[in-house]
């Protein structure tokens, strides 16, 4: 009686500790892991298998087991109604093989049953709602004679169906954290960045690109025209970052004199220069934690250049003047309106630290290739300015669709000085076409090229036929203007455009 109390203890024991192993995470292989060993310590049993059944495959696979290498483990495959563990999922119903050495259904795929001879093989199957979804196994010495086999296999039931609930709970977890990060990626793929308008396609891929870069430690570097928005998508990538709560430093690479450059980016010590009275840290050291956006970073000077290098690659540095090397940990974010590539072929912009830098690029369309952006934009300007200066101004189709049609060489950054400009010195409440800069409503100059181009090649066309009808005349107007079907008034004014009146091939009038 007390070894029979003393062993039910033991059982509600390993009961209350699996519950507690499954219900501690949702790491499936790690908990089922545990709680075969569970079963090992506590029920005495030489080696125990979870089996799961792929839906894709229709296999049975071992997802953790207790007793068995990995490759044994990976040898643990049974299609349906194969071998005990197949017919037990098959059947639903439990399965005793006193000794498997003495029975040929046994097939002992794993290979980790060298003597088979005295172990006996217990397999229960996982269900839920009724419907098999897996195998328990397990394998015993029965030393213990008074003690029977169906206490084991209840005790194994009982363990199946704690597992069968957590297996069926995680795969419904799963199920839910990957339908929510498609809903998620759907959601970022379709509403802009804060701050950032652009339902466009392009814009689009650059707000993807953000999202999945965001979380990584990647270098990540800015392609696009000036008045793009590269600095606002640097910001986005900072602030969706587990970097967030560190400093954001912007430092643009054309805007100091070359001679500064290295003290700006990497500090200096003091005494190292002329004025260099007092230590200062650097653009890197201030970033520290945090983000730097080196903008232009095509126009670093090709001597600094393996000192960014060395940044990226070590993560350290020494200030001008100074010998201590400064540890420091930054994302890089570069920016360039430069071809790089092209710089490289040139030999002004170092290859290796283009391929350090051009880890994940985001080119960023220019306006004139997002003309769907451009109404969005607008009216989002004017909600702005219209707030800042206390105004009501609203535009007309026609002004907008002039807005559209423009090529914006400055990009948004031109389209915002110009609703501005508008709201500040309009003196009505709607803007009209007629209110617009004047520049925004002639062609570019390189439409203006091409059709003075187009002009002039008429012109040479149809003075080189008005000189080839008067020499076949001999010059007499009336019969060369019936050739070119024209008007003897027409022809002459031709003549006249041309400088071709002036005289004839013989000198005469």
């Amino acid at each position: 009686m007390p070894q029979s109390l003393a062993r039910e203890n033991r059982i509600l024991s390993a009961l209350l500790e699996v519950s507690r192993v499954l219900n501690s995470s949702f790491d499936l292989e790690k908990n089922l892991f545990k709680t075969m060993r569970v079963i090992s310590d506590f029920l005495e049993m030489e080696r125990g298998s979870v089996f799961l059944l792929d839906r894709l495959s229709k296999e049975l696979k071992i997802v953790a087991a207790h007793g068995l290498t990995k490759e044994q483990i990976a040898r643990g495959k049974y299609r349906i109604g194969e071998g005990i563990v197949g017919r037990v999922l098959e059947k639903g119903a439990p399965l005793v093989i006193p000794n498997v050495g003495e029975e040929p259904l046994f097939l002992n795929k794993t290979g980790s049953r060298i003597q088979k001879s005295g172990i006996s093989f217990l397999c229960v199957p996982i269900t839920f709602k009724g419907e098999p979804i897996g195998v328990l196994s397990a394998d015993k010495l029965f030393r213990d004679k008074d003690i029977t086999v169906d206490e084991d296999i209840r005790v194994l039931e009982i363990v199946a169906s704690i597992i069968g609930q957590y297996a069926v709970l995680w795969k419904h977890f799963k199920d839910s954290e990957q339908e929510r990060d498609n809903l998620k990626l759907q959601l970022k793929g379709r509403y802009s960045l804060p701050n950032i308008i652009g339902t466009s396609d392009r814009m689009q891929e650059v707000f993807e690109a953000v999202y999945r870069v965001s979380d990584s430690k990647a270098t990540v570097i800015l392609y696009g025209e000036s008045g793009t928005g590269k600095e606002l998508i640097a910001k986005a990538v900072h602030y969706m970052s587990p970097r967030a709560k560190g400093p954001f430093v912007k430092f643009n690479c054309a805007s100091i004199p070359e001679g500064l450059l290295e003290s700006e980016l990497f500090g200096h010590e003091k005494g190292a220069f002329t004025g260099a009275i007092l230590s200062r840290k650097g653009r890197f050291e201030l970033a520290g934690g945090g983000t730097i956006l080196l903008d232009e970073v095509g126009d670093l000077p090709i001597n600094l250049q393996p000192k960014i290098l060395r940044v990226l690659q070590e993560r350290e540095f020494e200030r001008v003047g100074g010998e201590k090397t400064i540890k420091v940990d930054v994302r890089l974010i570069a920016a360039t309106s430069r071809n790089l590539e092209e710089l490289v072929s040139k030999g002004k912009f170092r290859e290796d630290l283009f391929y350090r830098l051009n880890v994940v690029p985001i080119f960023m369309p220019a306006l004139r290739k997002r003309k769907e952006d451009i109404p969005l934009l607008v009216e989002f300007f004017l909600r702005g300015f219209n707030e800042e200066n206390r105004k009501d101004i609203t535009i007309s189709p026609g002004a907008l669709r002039v807005l559209v049609d423009y090529n914006w060489p400055g990009n948004v950054r031109e389209l915002e000085n110009t609703i501005e400009r508008l709201v500040v010195m309009s003196g009505n409440d709607i803007i009209r076409s007629q209110d617009l800069p004047i520049n925004l409503k002639l062609p570019s100059p390189g439409e203006m090229l091409q059709k003075e181009s187009l002009k002039a090649g008429i012109e040479d066309i149809e003075k080189s036929s008005i000189i080839d009808a008067l020499e076949r005349t001999g010059w007499v107007q009336a019969k060369a203007a019936r050739i070119i079907g024209l008007t003897p008034r027409q022809i002459g004014y031709k003549m006249k455009k041309y400088g071709l009146g002036l005289t004839t091939p013989t000198g005469l009038r």
